[in-house]
């Protein structure tokens, strides 16, 4: 053997000191949008909830008389949280979802400069689509957002056919499919991106795995009482908004555009913002021509069609006679519903969007002299920071933790193992605590307390009243509503919560025995419950049997996975 060996060690050390630069940025976001994080707590914001220890209800794994919006993920949870607190459930999820979002958006690129990755990596981490929906609390579909540009990748590789890709797809679909929405997107992305005619039993086998993924949503679906239409107001009620004088559009082209003001940076108003996005729309532009280059024949159109799909579905509601087939769809076929927020599909657009755009300052910065440059891509390195720095220290302290008062483990371990149905009161949906100042938070009740916890499901945005769609509490509002006390609606358990702008009317709960009195809750046990809670059904166990059978195709792949070399890409 001659020669001596390569300096800097081999293949393996090469790519670490190469990927180096991008996870040390990576985790600069991470720690600059989290910091807040680092005191103890609980983050409390519109959906996000975390408790302690979220109990395994069944209620959480197959919801009996509601629409599956957080399966399986609550039942994941619920397994976690007996393991470790949820406050480091909390901190891993979302600081995995901005890392990898980061590295994953850096790597996706086609590029040999260093740069041009972090350009990818901070533009695809401070987007206003994470910052919307890390406000608005939807921590799963930020996993989504986060394991995307891995996906986006293994289904290039599959496509390709490279080794190992089809494992590599699902084991990264997976993330995203805790989710209805974060499953659908990794649903369509392997559909429009993975499909090849060549390769059609790969290719079916890919779509099949991911398909099984979403297997336990589905089915808890098909099984639940509440049937499968929601609301048409909700379509108006959660379209794409106008975040400043650019209109709804342009707020989508930029990745904002959320239904909810309280969850929209402040600085999306701002008279400038839309110049950002339209600098970002030309270098995606620019761009567009290196990545058809680079990647292999056909990969590029597959991009923009996933990215312009992701799109016009974002903006249906507000296109012209989209408002009105949107209604008519969610009034009418079972699951429309979850058209309704469309701008939550937007992740595949602002990942192609961001990719596009650092290519583009690839193209620009390669006809000007190396040093300016360089300080062109550090100055597009900054740009997301500079036009929304109040994404930072947790949406400028929107993100902040704070503990739960004593009273909530109080009425927990009061409450027997399987205690049936608990009423929440008031009846409304989210909740504003002193002890949460300055946040509103989806009612903590169902995560926190075992059995099946009902709480009003009827949204209210604006001045418009979206209608749930459980009929157990359509049932119990009617009895209140009639003036009848709350004993009359056969809860087994009534908890009521002090301190927040609803006030309960002592007549309520005539009848009832108090159990417990603290400071922010009250327990009382309803003598005239309608009886023991009902066994569960062979229709809740079809849920518990796809959940196993995703585990294990989650599983099947990881396996294969480790069995083989890693891949660069």
């Amino acid at each position: 053997m001659t020669g001596r060996p390569a300096e800097g060690g081999g293949p393996a050390v090469r790519r670490w000191r190469e990927s180096l630069p991008l996870y040390l940025v990576a985790v600069v976001v991470t720690v600059l949008i989290l910091a807040p994080l680092a005191a103890p707590g609980y983050a409390l914001r519109y959906d996000m909830v975390f408790v302690p220890r979220q109990p395994l209800s069944w209620d959480l794994v197959a919801p009996a008389q509601s629409l599956p919006r957080a399966v399986p993920m609550d039942a994941l949870v619920s397994l976690v949280t007996q393991l470790v607190p949820g406050w480091v459930v909390q901190r891993v999820a979302l600081a995995g979802a901005v890392l990898f979002a980061a590295v994953g958006a850096g790597r996706l690129v086609p590029t040999e400069r260093r740069a041009v990755r972090l350009v990818a990596a901070v533009a695809y981490a401070w987007t206003p689509y994470l910052a919307e929906r890390l406000l608005i609390g939807q921590w799963g579909l930020l996993l989504a957002y986060a394991a995307l540009p891995w996906l986006v990748r293994a289904a290039l590789d599959l496509r390709a056919g490279r080794d190992g890709a089809l494992a590599r797809v699902v084991l990264f679909a997976a993330p995203a499919a805790i989710t209805p929405t974060g499953g659908l997107i990794a649903l369509a992305t392997v559909l429009v991106l993975a499909a090849d005619r060549a390769r059609l039993r790969l290719s079916a086998v890919a779509v099949g795995g991911v398909a099984l993924l979403n297997a336990p949503w589905i089915v808890a679906a098909l099984v639940t009482g509440a049937g499968g239409t929601s609301d048409p107001a909700g379509v108006a009620a959660f379209a794409a908004r106008a975040e400043n004088w650019a209109g709804p559009l342009v707020a989508l082209a930029g990745t904002g555009g959320i239904w909810n003001v309280q969850a929209t940076p402040s600085s999306r108003s701002a008279t400038l913002a839309p110049l950002a996005t339209v600098v970002l729309v030309v270098l995606a532009v620019v761009g567009a021509g290196l990545l058809r280059r680079r990647l292999p024949a056909g990969a590029a159109v597959r991009l923009g069609v996933l990215a312009g799909g992701a799109y016009l579905l974002a903006a249906l509601a507000v296109l012209p006679g989209g408002n009105a087939a949107l209604s008519w769809a969610v009034a009418h076929v079972p699951g429309a519903g979850l058209l309704r927020d469309g701008q939550k599909f937007l992740a595949p657009y602002a990942l192609v969007l961001v990719v596009c755009a650092a290519l583009g300052a690839e193209r620009l910065v390669a006809r000007i002299d190396r040093e300016v440059a360089g300080i062109v891509l550090a100055g597009l390195l900054l740009l997301p920071v500079a036009v929304m720095p109040d994404l930072a220290f947790g949406g400028a302290g929107r993100i902040s933790p704070v503990r739960y008062p004593a009273d909530w483990r109080a009425v927990a371990e009061r409450l027997p193992d399987d205690p049936g149905e608990i009423l929440a009161l008031p009846l409304t949906t989210y909740r504003a605590y002193p002890w949460n100042p300055g946040r509103v938070v989806l009612d903590p009740a169902p995560r926190y307390l075992p059995g099946t916890v009902l709480t009003d499901d009827t949204l209210v945005v604006d001045d418009v009243a979206v209608a749930g769609e459980n009929p157990r509490l359509r049932e119990v509002r009617r009895v209140l509503a009639e003036g009848r006390p709350v004993s009359a609606t056969g809860v087994g358990w009534v908890v009521v919560q002090h301190g927040t702008p609803s006030t309960v009317d002592p007549a309520v709960l005539a009848g009832l025995d108090l159990r417990y009195e603290g400071e922010s809750l009250s327990l009382y046990r309803n003598p005239a419950a309608s009886g023991p809670p009902p066994r569960a059904g062979a229709s809740r166990w079809l849920v518990v049997l796809a959940c196993g059978t995703a585990v294990l195709a989650v599983m099947a792949a990881a396996f294969s996975t480790l069995r083989r070399r890693a891949t660069a890409w």
